[in-house]
């Protein structure tokens, strides 16, 4: 397989994005055990896992509004201008998260960086849309969603390492200047969309342009003006396949969410790690996620070139990935010793990752471009929504520092995302009008 063209440059600098907003929302996680001792030195161990959850709570909140506005705004200002102005947005907030003096600073700026992060799954899912023919989707978001694994791996160590040398003030500023970086590439590489873009060969743009277009069941291309279905907001939540679309994301980001928020938290109130022992154990599920995002894509893309619809192929792999998640959430119960917790973990954020590329493809096998983003936002806001209920859940769950009960509801979440994958969206292909 040979990865040649622009439009992998592209969905790589898209994944780069990726990799610095998981380093952006992995600082306070392992930077906390600091952070509390400076802000919050009076306040009980409890109090202070409370207050690590609210603000959680508002960042996850905030992330849910922003997805919703991002898929608009994306669908308005194009995939260019989108980034930019979610990417700036967020490396403000991670800077400015250098001069909070308490919660409520704290959580103002988690709102910001939460609303702006969002913009980067409806602009990547956009951005699929754009630049990659149907058969080369599922790969292109497993490229984009390992960058959020690749963050965890680097983001953990990288910032432990960081506070031998730094106050948790100055990594928030380092990590901040990541993303401002970022844009000149974005600006000088990204100049317009595949059908008029200077830099992209004819033989690229036909490729990706002809690879869009609806085939027929005698497997003839149709015409430009039958080959997308862009509904308005009141008709597109008006078909299940939409609300499969939702409710699978709304029950298997979750899962994702809780070790994102608490896998250092666990880690020291569990097994009594600090900042640095942490970052030594700490990325090792996001090894596990990055090579499930590769093979979730790469399965898809195989089973594609195989001859397998869409449709097969899409629900293969994602309840492949959900049944690999299912035992090891259940392990997580008794898992023994910090390496083997953490092994587990990396095979839960294996199956996790297996199942969500292909998830966060259903938009675009569903709709045409003008509408991904809309879908995308609102299936991502429901995400959030989701994760909220988790995260606000996890400090009353685990209040006795068992964690069993938190894992046992995110294997049940893995079932219904699966369910509802299977009976709202009876064939995954492109929508049609209603007659």
């Amino acid at each position: 397989m040979q990865l040649k063209g622009l439009r992998w440059w592209v969905i790589a600098l898209i994944a780069l994005a990726t990799i610095i907003n998981y380093i952006d929302r992995q600082a306070l996680s392992v930077l906390w055990p600091d952070i509390v001792e400076d802000l919050f030195p009076d306040e009980s161990a409890l109090e202070r896992k409370q207050i690590y959850a609210n603000i959680s709570i508002v960042f996850v909140f905030a992330y849910a509004f922003g997805q919703a506005i991002f898929g608009k705004i994306f669908d308005w200002v194009g995939t260019r201008f989108g980034f930019v102005l979610s990417i700036g947005v967020w490396s403000i907030a991670t800077v400015a998260h250098a001069f909070a003096q308490g919660v409520l600073s704290l959580s103002i700026f988690r709102a910001i960086l939460g609303v702006a992060e969002a913009g980067n799954w409806p602009g990547a899912a956009k951005g699929n849309a754009e630049w990659f023919p149907t058969k080369e989707r599922a790969l292109a978001q497993g490229i984009f969603n390992s960058g959020a694994a690749i963050g965890g791996i680097i983001a953990i160590p990288l910032i432990a390492y960081l506070t031998i040398y730094f106050s948790w003030q100055m990594v928030f500023v380092f990590v901040g200047v990541l993303g401002f970086l970022w844009l000149v590439p974005w600006l000088i590489l990204v100049k317009a969309p595949p059908s008029s873009h200077p830099w992209l060969t004819a033989e690229e743009r036909e490729y990706i342009l002809t690879g869009q277009r609806r085939v027929d069941d005698n497997g003839d291309v149709t015409g430009e003006d039958e080959e997308e279905y862009n509904p308005s907001t009141a008709e597109l939540l008006s078909r299940k396949q939409s609300w499969g679309v939702i409710i699978a994301s709304a029950a298997i980001d979750p899962i994702w969410w809780l070790f994102v928020f608490w896998i250092p938290i666990y880690l020291n109130e569990v097994y009594g790690m600090d900042v640095k022992s942490i970052g030594i154990y700490g990325w090792v599920p996001y090894v596990g996620a990055m090579f499930g995002a590769w093979f979730g894509g790469l399965l898809a893309q195989n089973r594609l070139k195989a001859g397998w619809n869409t449709d097969k192929t899409r629900k293969l792999t994602i309840t492949l990935g959900c049944l690999i998640m299912l035992p090891a959430l259940l392990a997580m119960a008794n898992p023994g010793g910090p390496t083997t917790a953490v092994l587990i973990m990396a095979v839960i954020l294996f199956g996790f990752q297996t199942a969500i590329g292909n998830v966060q493809t259903l938009p675009s096998d569903l709709l045409g471009k003008k509408a991904v983003g809309t879908l995308s936002g609102f299936s991502g806001m429901a995400a959030k929504l989701g994760a909220v209920g988790l995260t606000s859940l996890v400090p009353i769950l685990t209040a006795d520092g068992n964690y069993t009960p938190a894992f046992v509801i995110g294997a049940s979440l893995a079932i219904i995302a699966m369910a509802a994958v299977w009976i709202l969206i009876p064939k995954i292909e492109p929508l049609k009008k209603p007659q």
